[in-house]
Formats: C-alpha cells, sequence, structure tokens
C-alpha cells in the first residue's frame, strides 16, 4: 500500500548519552531514518541526550531536543508540536524502553500519537524473557530449557530444578547488563542478586547453558503486509557466551550448512511474524549445537540493532533507511532498489566478498575493571575489514585497531609464554585473537586450541594457515630475496626471451598465429556456453521476479552448472580437433625456440 498521508510529523526517539551498548551504535540509524522521512516532506522532531552524534546535528532533522530521554522530556514536546506519530525502532532498547513508559502512562493515547514501526506487544514480548519463551513454544520454535524468577527464592529452585552450568538474562536490559554464565552453585547467590537488581522489573531469566554452541545473527526486514527478506547472515567467531557486541563478526555466515541456513532463515521469518504487528528492521539471533546442528532461538530484536548498521555497510542495502519508510505505510514493493535504482527494493544481497568486524577496548582507560569477556558487552567501538576471503578481511580489521599491531603475526610482539596463552585460551579477553595465533605459532596442538575456544575449526585453520605462510616467509632474508628473484626471471627468459617479441622472423610469426589459434578455440568453447548460459539466466530472472520469495541459489546455481556440462559435451567434437591441431603447433614451436636459443642459455 501507498505512504500513510495522514502522518505529517514523527518523533525519532534517541538512544541516549554515550554508555556501551548504545548511543554511537545506533546514530547511523537515527540519522539515516531522519533523512529518509524528510525525503517524504515529513517534519521530523528528534529528541536525544548525546551532542557528540551525527543524529543531532543541526541539519539532520526539523527540531532537534538535547532533552533527557524521559516522560517529562516527551511531554514537553508534544506539548509545543503537533506530533502524528512516535517512531522508537531506530534508537536501541533506550528508544523502546521510553516508548512502552509513555504508553503505559497514556501519553501517546493523551496526545493523539500512534507508535508507527512496531507495536507494544511485540517490544513486550520480545523483551520480556517470559513472553518470550512462551511465545517461542507457541510457534515451535526451541529454546533453552528455564524459567523466569522474579525473587531470590524463586530463582534458587529453578536452579535447582535445571542444574549447573546456567545461565542468567535480566529482562529489559541494555547490552546484556547484568547476565553472565554461572559454572558452579557458589557463585550462583551473588549472580542472581545482580541480575535481579540491574532487571528494571527485577526479573531473570534461569536457562541452561548453551556454552560452546555456534551463535548466528539474521539481519531481516519485513513490510506491512507480511513480505520478509533476508538482508544478511552473520556468524560469530566466537561461541557462545561472549556478547555478539564483543564478539568478532563475519558476514556472510561461513560455516552454515545451506540446509542448517534454510531451517533458521524460515524460523526467523516465523518469529517475525510472530510477535506481533511491525514493519522495519529485524534482528534474530540463533545457537546452533555444533555437533548435531540443532537451532535454538536466543533472542529477536523487533528494531534495527547495532549488526543492522554492520550488514548495511557490509551489503550496500540501507536497511534504516528502507525500515522507515516501511514504518509509515511502504512496502518493499514499492520502493527503489538504492543500488540499481530501477529495480524494487523486495530483494535478498548477495555477497562475493566477505566482512569482518573486530571490537575494540579500552581497558587501560578502566583500572582494576574485569577484562574478561561474557554476556554483558564491554566494547567501545569496532573496525570493519573487508577482502576478498575470510584471511584478508581478518588483517584488514586488526591493522584498523589503531592498538599498534600490524595485523596477526610479523610485528615481533608475540606472547611465549605457554601458562598464559592457556589462561588467555579459556578465558576471553580483548587479546584473544592474537593469542590464538601465537598458540599455534608457538607450537600449542590445534585440537587444544579449539577445546579451550570453542571456535570453528574452519576459522582455527585460517589463522593457522596465516601462522605457515609466515613461517615461510621467514626462509628467506631480505637481501636475499630479490636475488632469488630475478634469478628465476633471469632463468625463465632463457627459453623464451623477451626480444623474442620484438624479433619478426619466422619463429615470431609462429607464435602469433599459434596466439591467434589460442584465441579462436577460446572462443570456440566460450560462445556457445555464454551465449546458453546468458538465455538461461534471463529465464531465472524472469521467475525471480515472478516469485521473489523463492531461493534464486538453490535452483539457479544447479541449473547453470547442469548447462555448461551440456555444451561442454555438444561441443566436444569440434574443440577436440581444434585443440589437436593448437597442441601439435605449440609443440613445433617449443622445439623451433629451445634450437634458436640454445647457445645463448645461461
Amino acid at each position: 500500500m501507498p505512504r500513510d498521508k495522514s502522518i505529517k510529523s514523527i518523533l525519532i526517539i534517541g538512544s541516549g548519552p554515550i554508555v556501551i551498548g548504545q548511543a554511537c551504535e545506533f546514530d547511523y540509524s537515527g540519522s539515516q531514518a531522519s533523512r529518509s522521512l524528510r525525503e517524504e516532506g515529513i517534519e521530523v522532531t528528534l529528541i536525544n541526550s548525546n551532542p557528540a552524534t551525527i543524529m543531532t546535528d543541526s541539519v539532520t532533522a526539523d527540531n532537534i531536543y538535547l532533552k533527557p530521554l524521559t516522560k517529562k522530556s516527551i511531554i514537553k514536546i508534544l506539548e509545543k508540536h503537533k506530533i502524528d506519530a512516535v517512531l522508537p525502532t531506530m534508537g536501541g532498547q533506550t528508544a523502546l524502553n521510553l516508548a512502552i513508559d509513555c504508553d503505559k502512562a497514556g501519553i501517546w493515547e493523551k496526545y493523539k500519537v500512534r507508535m508507527i514501526g512496531v507495536n507494544v506487544d511485540a517490544i513486550n514480548t520480545t523483551e520480556d524473557r517470559e513472553l518470550f519463551r512462551l511465545k517461542m513454544k507457541e510457534l515451535n520454535v526451541n529454546v533453552c530449557k528455564g524459567e523466569i524468577a522474579k525473587s531470590y527464592l524463586r530463582g534458587k529452585e529453578i536452579a535447582q530444578e535445571i542444574g549447573f552450568p546456567l545461565v542468567i538474562r535480566p529482562s529489559f536490559t541494555l547490552g546484556g547488563s547484568g547476565g553472565g554464565f554461572v559454572e558452579e552453585e557458589k557463585d550462583f547467590d551473588n549472580a542472581l542478586n545482580h541480575g535481579l537488581n540491574k532487571s528494571p522489573v527485577h526479573e531473570v531469566l534461569v536457562e541452561q547453558s548453551v556454552l560452546g554452541w555456534k551463535e548466528y545473527e539474521l539481519e531481516l526486514l519485513r513490510d506491512n503486509i507480511g513480505n520478509v527478506i533476508i538482508i544478511c547472515s552473520i556468524e560469530n567467531f566466537d561461541a557462545m557466551g561472549i556478547h555478539t557486541g564483543d564478539s568478532i563478526t563475519v558476514a556472510p555466515a561461513m560455516t552454515l550448512p545451506d540446509t542448517v541456513y534454510q531451517e533458521m532463515r524460515n524460523l526467523a521469518i516465523k518469529m517475525m511474524n510472530g510477535i506481533g504487528d511491525f514493519a522495519g528492521g529485524c534482528n534474530v539471533q540463533f545457537a546452533v549445537n555444533p555437533e548435531t546442528d540443532d537451532i535454538i532461538g536466543i533472542e529477536i530484536n523487533p528494531r534495527v540493532s547495532r549488526s543492522s548498521a554492520l550488514a548495511s555497510k557490509a551489503t550496500g542495502y540501507p536497511i534504516a533507511k528502507v525500515a522507515a519508510k516501511l514504518a509509515i505505510g511502504y512496502n518493499l514493493d514499492e520502493l527503489k532498489n538504492q543500488i540499481t535504482g530501477t529495480t524494487s527494493a523486495f530483494f535478498e544481497p548477495s555477497l562475493d566478498y566477505v566482512i569482518v568486524k573486530i571490537p575494540r577496548w579500552n581497558f587501560d582507560k578502566f583500572k582494576g575493571s574485569d577484562r574478561r569477556l561474557g554476556l554483558q558487552m564491554k566494547s567501545v567501538g569496532e573496525a570493519m575489514g573487508i577482502g576478498n576471503n575470510f584471511q584478508e578481511a581478518l588483517q584488514k580489521a586488526c591493522q584498523s585497531l589503531e592498538i599498534k599491531r600490524n595485523g596477526l603475526g610479523a610485528d615481533g610482539r608475540e606472547l611465549k609464554d605457554q601458562n598464559k596463552l592457556l589462561e588467555s585460551l579459556k578465558n576471553p579477553s580483548w587479546n584473544r585473537l592474537f593469542h590464538i595465533y601465537d598458540a599455534l605459532k608457538l607450537g600449542l596442538p590445534f585440537n587444544t586450541v579449539q577445546d579451550l575456544t570453542k571456535i570453528d575449526k574452519w576459522f582455527l585453520n585460517q589463522i593457522n594457515e596465516l601462522v605457515l605462510l609466515e613461517r615461510e616467509a621467514q626462509n628467506y632474508e631480505l637481501d636475499t630475496l630479490p636475488k632469488n628473484i630475478l634469478k628465476l626471471l633471469i632463468e625463465s627468459y632463457v627459453y623464451l626471451p623477451i626480444g623474442l617479441i620484438l624479433d619478426f622472423s619466422e619463429v615470431s610469426n609462429v607464435a602469433v598465429n599459434t596466439f591467434g589459434d589460442m584465441l579462436y578455440l577460446a572462443a570456440l568453447i566460450s560462445l556457445p556456453i555464454v551465449g546458453g548460459l546468458l538465455l538461461i539466466q534471463c529465464s531465472i530472472g524472469i521467475i525471480t521476479r515472478s516469485a521473489p520469495s523463492l531461493n534464486l541459489f538453490s535452483f539457479g546455481f544447479p541449473i547453470a552448472l547442469i548447462s555448461v556440462f551440456i555444451f561442454l559435451y555438444l561441443g566436444v567434437g569440434p574443440i577436440s580437433n581444434a585443440f589437436s591441431d593448437l597442441t601439435a603447433t605449440a609443440i613445433n614451436l617449443i622445439d623451433e625456440v629451445l634450437h634458436s636459443y640454445k647457445e645463448g642459455s645461461l
């Protein structure tokens, strides 16, 4: 359906002051949403208490208020401006909590302000741990075994029923504040009290631990009529047990089998459609058992998240910008593709490159702080690397951290104490990635590193290849490396001198003719295949256009692959004859070259 013309002015709630887990991470979303709404001629009013963000720049919105994110501040704005709707999905959990408080206080109803992008039921279902657990069971989505505790005694009872290790997840908190893993019973009392005190509703979820499982995220967009697209799959480098904001993340997912991905995709869409009415961005997190591939739903956020900015930059798909337009009534097929400018926004991006995000910590500024990473986010920023493969993107991200490291290895700052390395691998901190490299370089068994970190073997193998590459490079000295290269070049000119290109002798003529024959053979092989594949791709494009929800990769790739073999089979006769003639000519050419320059060899 087209845009809702009754909405003339919108209030955007920001993410608040600079606090770990909020503020700067959502600056991108707020500024993009404001720009998107102003394109539609809508008056945008923004409230945020952080003057250091781009969001609060004077050119971002029509009216900007640097006020505390409280009900009192909201009332003052509503009394001064005629606001038709409020958009709370661009400011993280802080904005959602404030929107709920205002709804409970009857503020939106009093001033006739509609909540767009999400409804209260969806917020409550996703943030209230008990409601979320019950809803997932209703949707047949597996969740961890657990129960809600609103008191210390009830928490103790649940712990005895489930057994240790356990996870404590407070309700309505930001950045995993108050949560954590409890390995032994002696640590449970303090952890339970801490979680209850951190929750604004004095409520925690006590559930079984899935420590060591693989963690994935899916970034989704949904419109008002139920169209859903998967923008990006994101895989956590670290296993379950570390907050997503503190984990190295990779897009697209590297170790996710297609069958598991398809199941995860279906579950995410089911969860998104089942929690309530909303239109916009959504982030869904899953845990996957590395041995059985069992999938468990961890949480769903009916809003743009920190990962949304990463997914937008990784794919080029402007999630916040599109989400804002969906909130005012547009559907995905009514919006233009921001990349092509002609097709619709109803498509799923595909990546032929790799994105690696590495968090940045500043523990040195907080003397005596606990540097161990867990369910509570502690990073203050992040660096993102883009590469043709995981290793390239990883090295670029490492070099971008501005911590005086030249990436993994080769900077002479390795840790060589085996006991310290083992301790670091077991208890993750900001430097565990570098210590994984150091441990493999030192010769610690691969299985030991994997057992202590629970990181997928594929990632560890990628790092181990870098170790082997460094070890190979150490066989050369700086002053000898150019000599070896020059020697190889000189030896290659013995058999095919550069002067051959300039000598218009009989041999040169043969070489030119052979080159022409090679081009002919290449055309003979490629043109039928290219022409046939062009027709097939056009057909697939028409089918995909007619049914956008179909997974293009699942059927398009096998069809294209089978077609290549068919075309090759049909052309094997003429190709074989041409190749035989070319081979005979090439042998004669090599013989002539060797005899012509035999006397000039070194």
